[in-house]
């Protein structure tokens, strides 16, 4: 072998140990700190560096992205002594390389001792019921503190979560029956505030019902007296613009008085006071009549009135027919028509009791 190939080859090997040396190239995101001869010189930037071989050196390569941290759970103890554990969930950013590589020995378990600590001194100020409704405000006071205390590591805090809060094992089963019983204190609450909406819809419906049913009562009433004296009325204006004779209305009232008899639930009339002025009237007419001229033959109409009410004809009553004529006074007459009158309807009381059963009249007190 040439002995000039060989010396050729060794300063080759150191030219190429050199340039490695020399030439250092950084990830992004990526942060080098570089010492010469064991004292800090300078923090590498991502891309191509130069550095100088054998005296340079990297001393620390960190991450400068957000991290995230989670604590192992920690025993705390509340204000009214109740010992719970609390994990937490730290998200955190180097923000000075040299600072976290110089400045603390391990930024970790610094911030894992500092939120610790910190977290005693919050969570014992409040009781259980306030820590497990208080994260928020747990959550703000860490992260001052935190980012107050890691400001000068070159750490910056950005976030801190309570990720889970655990009580005992008995505070846990009186938490569930405590909301067990408000559970159970809510539906009886709402299944009595139902029963009564629903008593109160149904007095409320009752209550519309009673209202429409008067309501509906009323205007049928109102309707059927409108009705009657409509009827009334137009039979009132039917006579007067006929003139009706006063001796056809007093025979009309004198007609009616058998049908009064004519029903088997009587068991009683009674007779109208204007009875005997409506016989005089007719009386009266008849005696005018027989006056003032020869008679004139009577219909049938009392007649037939007497026999439909089925009243006898009472012996010593004049009877009127085509021949005969009445002299008797109008006074006298209105009294024997006034008589016949009441014989026809005891006549007919007579009749409509004999018609019905015996023991109808057994069960009747007499004279009734």
């Amino acid at each position: 072998m040439d002995p000039v190939v060989i010396p050729l080859l060794v300063a080759a090997l150191v030219v190429v140990f050199l340039v490695a040396s020399t030439v250092r190239i950084v990830p992004q995101a990526r942060r080098y700190n570089v010492e010469r001869f064991g004292r800090y010189r300078r923090t590498l930037q991502p891309g191509l560096n130069l550095v100088v071989p054998v005296a340079d050196r990297i001393n620390t390569k960190l991450d400068v992205r957000e991290q995230v941290y989670s604590s192992d759970p920690r025993p705390v103890i509340t204000e009214d002594n109740l010992v719970v554990n609390i994990d937490t969930v730290l998200y955190y950013q180097i923000t000075d390389p040299r600072a976290a590589a110089y400045e603390v020995a391990d930024y970790l378990q610094a911030i894992d001792q500092l939120t610790v600590t910190t977290l005693r001194n919050v969570i014992g100020s409040m009781d259980l019921e306030e820590t497990l409704t208080s994260r928020e405000e747990i959550n703000s006071r860490l992260r001052a503190v935190l980012d107050d205390a890691t400001g000068k590591w070159g750490i910056r805090v950005n976030r801190v979560e309570i990720k889970a809060i655990d009580p005992p094992h008995t505070i846990k089963e009186a938490m569930e029956k405590q909301m067990r019983a408000e559970r159970d204190k809510r539906a009886a609450i709402l299944h009595a505030e139902g029963e009564r909406q629903a008593k109160i819809l149904t007095a409320e419906g009752t209550k519309q019902k009673d209202i429409l049913e008067a309501q509906g009562a009323q205007q049928a009433m109102i309707l059927r007296a409108d009705g009657e004296a409509k009827a009334v009325e137009l039979v009132f204006q039917a006579v007067h613009r006929n003139n009706a004779d006063p001796k056809v209305l007093a025979y009309k009232y004198l007609e009616t008085l058998p049908h009064l008899a004519g029903s088997d639930n009587n068991t009683f009339w009674v007779i109208p006071g204007e009875l005997t002025e409506a016989v005089r009237t007719v009386t009266r007419a008849f005696g005018d009549e027989s006056a003032s001229g020869p008679a004139r033959p009577v219909a049938s109409g009392a007649a037939d009135t007497g026999d439909d009410a089925g009243a006898p004809e009472t012996p010593g009553v004049p009877q009127l027919d085509a021949g005969s004529t009445v002299s008797l006074d109008a006074a006298t007459a209105a009294d024997e028509a006034g008589k016949e009158a009441a014989a026809a309807v005891s006549d007919a009381k007579a009749e409509a009791e004999a018609a019905k059963s015996p023991q109808a009249r057994r069960g009747r007190p007499p004279g009734a």
